[in-house]
């Protein structure tokens, strides 16, 4: 047998990820038009739902990791032709500029410095220079900077606007509140490996009423056949005998369904809760280290935060990963050899672990 370590995951993700989701991921297998996995499937669809404070009947797992999440929802939204607004301030809101620059739309960035939210002025302003964009994308939880965003008055901006609004919420969902509903977001996506402590392979997506609408009046086909939504919609949602599409990732859905139910056990304000107090017990015991957070708005599940001077970035996190068993994230972009990513998500946001976090850092500074 090989030899497994067993790391606390305190990174970008994926996070720990508990005995009791491991023991569903080893369940038996059924086929994927099985009677009974069909049921636990539509559970899991629901409990989907109610984690994202969401009522639309859209709302179920791509067979793939986060970025097929953002796949799907930009090319079944978006034409050649089109035009889309995206913001963006780290690298998760350029791959999605990126990504819906390949659909054939033409992308209006409206840009910031990495680690600074949008102001509800600049997104008002683009929006008002880009009157006939179909969409705009923002990123909730921008995974490489540690920025929080605010999603409301975007919200009401777009819509104001009569445009869709496109949230990647893949380090937020499970941790932060996620309200789709509330703040009428049309399409969504995330992944199974951050806060909702599941292994990496699934990634929820949600569309409201209004994007399926969108979605139904397409002139054309969407460039992807095992993302296209038109089809995908009759196994998620067919009546009586689901329509085959692709063989569905069986046990990973088996894994996510008890991952869904952890969460909802826990209850969602106690879990925000939980996550915002080790952010702060975490805050307190960097600054006591003179280690200052770079975002001003900063996500509690992503702590991304100045390196000190003279330390050695990769000889801390690798001793840390050696000595002590902890993985934490290197910086990306402009923040490479400058911040570390401090993950605090799902399974691994407890006491224990940022306390021992601490006290290694203090050993691996020194």
């Amino acid at each position: 047998m090989m030899n497994y370590p067993e790391r606390i995951l305190m990174g970008p993700g994926p996070s720990s990820v508990s005995q009791r989701v491991l023991r569903a991921l080893g369940a038996p297998t059924m086929g994927h038009l099985d009677p009974r996995y069909i049921e636990l499937m539509d559970e899991t669809c629901a409990l989907m739902r109610r984690v994202y404070q969401t009522d639309n009947p859209l709302t179920f797992p791509v067979s793939a990791t986060g970025m097929a999440g953002m796949e799907c929802v930009a090319t079944n939204l978006l034409e050649p032709g089109d035009e889309a607004i995206v913001c963006v301030n780290g690298v998760f809101g350029g791959r999605m500029a990126d990504v819906m620059e390949r659909c054939g739309a033409t992308v209006h960035r409206l840009e910031a410095d990495w680690g600074r939210v949008f102001s509800d002025e600049e997104v008002a302003g683009v929006v008002q220079k880009h009157p006939k964009a179909k969409l705009l994308g923002i990123v909730h939880a921008e995974t490489s900077t540690g920025a929080h965003q605010p999603i409301e008055g975007v919200s009401r901006i777009v819509h104001e606007a009569g445009m869709l609004l496109l949230v990647d919420a893949v380090t937020s969902l499970g941790g932060h509140p996620v309200k789709v509903d509330e703040w009428e977001i049309d399409a969504i996506y995330s992944g199974t490996q951050k806060c909702l402590s599941c292994p990496p392979g699934l990634s929820p997506v949600s569309f409201s009423p209004r994007a399926v609408e969108v979605i139904e009046g397409r002139k054309s086909k969407p460039q992807s056949w095992y993302l296209d939504v038109t089809m995908l919609k009759d196994y998620y949602l067919g009546k009586g005998k689901r329509a085959y599409h692709h063989t569905a990732p069986v046990n990973m859905v088996y894994a996510l369904r008890e991952a869904l139910e952890i969460v909802l056990e826990e209850g969602l304000e106690e879990r925000f809760a939980r996550h915002e107090a080790q952010h702060r017990r975490l805050r307190a015991g960097l600054g006591r280290l003179g280690i200052d957070y770079i975002p001003e708005h900063s996500l509690h599940t992503l702590n991304c935060v100045r390196i000190p001077e003279g330390a050695d970035d990769a000889a801390v996190r690798g001793r840390l990963l050696e000595d002590y068993n902890i993985e934490i994230g290197a910086g990306l972009g402009p923040f490479a050899g400058k911040a570390w990513r401090i993950g605090l998500m799902g399974h691994a946001a407890t006491q224990a672990n940022v306390d021992l976090l601490l006290a290694a850092l203090v050993e691996c500074l020194e």
